[in-house]
């Protein structure tokens, strides 16, 4: 068994020294942590500079863009099913360049600012750097589930941002990157050779104890302080932050909520168990009862479908990418109508 094999929860499975060179990003500090040491979650997310791809999604997204008759509603559909590629393109869209003082939430707002060129070269270098998704070993999680739980969170989030009334594209989006905090912390750890291992926990918490005991913080914080760190606006951030607890902010609380529960959605619909039903006072809080909870769940189970029609009907003919090494063959898959004119 490697050193990042390890399944038990919360500990370090290879020799942690007491300082760390690079930066000081880990000092012994016995007040931090039960483990001794005090981690900033700043100094992780600043390690990563982009979100990995969706190998699923990245290379239709290519053939899209490389298709003259291609319209910027299909290209805002493929981009929202990729996180990587979602979050550079509204970092550009909200940069001092493009931005102007004025700020925009959604992907679509974000694409046609920026521009069909500047989309293409951003996947362009993303096809080239072969930066796409890889397996969490520090959360035992294998890349096309973290894909899967990030889309399915996004759509839950949405279905129920419907419902209660709130932007259902902001909605989306702080579900699709609910999850960013793991990248980081999983990409520190890859990097400084670690060998952790954070065991898969129940909702509400999932690795949260685990987390703050060996590191002094969980996920969800690491999450925030990367989209901060990013210029995310506080609308998308906070939420990120509070999806554990989120009666811990008041300004954000429904979208913070909304992301919480959209976590039991995301679970129902991407696991065979089930999950234990939200907090009782969450749900009247929001005024969602469990059979609207169960109904809604439904709802996600279709709009997974119909992503799945998205990207696996095939038609004839594949493609082939150019990255540094060699040329890969994958194979071409036409776009669906349904998914798409959901968000035209």
């Amino acid at each position: 068994m490697g050193p990042r094999d390890n399944p038990v929860s919360g500990r370090l499975s290879a020799k942690v020294p007491g300082v760390w060179v690079d930066k000081d990003v880990m000092l012994q500090d016995p007040s931090a942590s039960p483990n001794g040491y005090r981690l900033a979650p700043d100094e992780i997310v600043r390690l990563l500079r982009f979100l990995p791809s969706a190998p699923r999604v990245l290379p239709k997204l290519k053939n899209l863009l490389s298709d003259g008759n291609s319209s910027m509603t299909e290209v805002v559909s493929l981009i929202r099913l990729d996180p990587g590629i979602a979050a550079r393109v509204l970092q550009m869209g909200n940069s001092a360049y493009y931005s102007q003082g004025m700020r925009c939430y959604t992907v679509d707002e974000a694409v046609n600012r920026v521009g069909f060129d500047q989309v293409y070269e951003l996947v362009s270098v993303a096809v080239s750097s072969q930066v796409l998704i890889r397996p969490l070993a520090t959360y035992g999680i294998e890349a096309d589930d973290l894909w899967r739980r990030s889309v399915a969170c996004a759509l839950s989030a949405e279905v129920l941002a419907e419902r209660l009334g709130i932007s259902r594209d902001i909605a989306y989006t702080v579900g699709l990157l609910h999850c960013v905090g793991l990248v980081a912390i999983d990409e520190w750890a890859f990097r400084q050779q670690l060998g952790m291992y954070f065991a898969g926990g129940d909702l509400p918490l999932e690795t949260c104890e685990a987390e703050r005991a060996t590191l002094g913080f969980h996920n969800a914080e690491a999450g925030a302080a990367l989209l901060r760190h990013w210029e995310f606006p506080a609308v998308m951030s906070e939420p990120v932050r509070w999806q554990y607890l989120p009666r811990g902010t008041s300004a954000h609380f429904q979208l913070s909520c909304a992301l919480h529960l959209a976590k039991w959605l995301r679970n129902t619909v991407c696991r065979a168990e089930e999950s234990p039903m939200p907090d009782a006072q969450l749900l009247r809080a929001v005024k969602v009862t469990r059979g609207q909870m169960e109904e809604m769940a439904q709802e996600v189970r279709l709009r997974m479908a119909d992503v799945s029609s998205l990207l696996e009907s095939s038609l004839p003919g594949k493609s082939c990418l150019t990255f540094p090494s060699a040329e890969r063959e994958i194979a071409s898959h036409s776009i669906t109508r349904s998914f798409i004119d959901r968000y035209a």
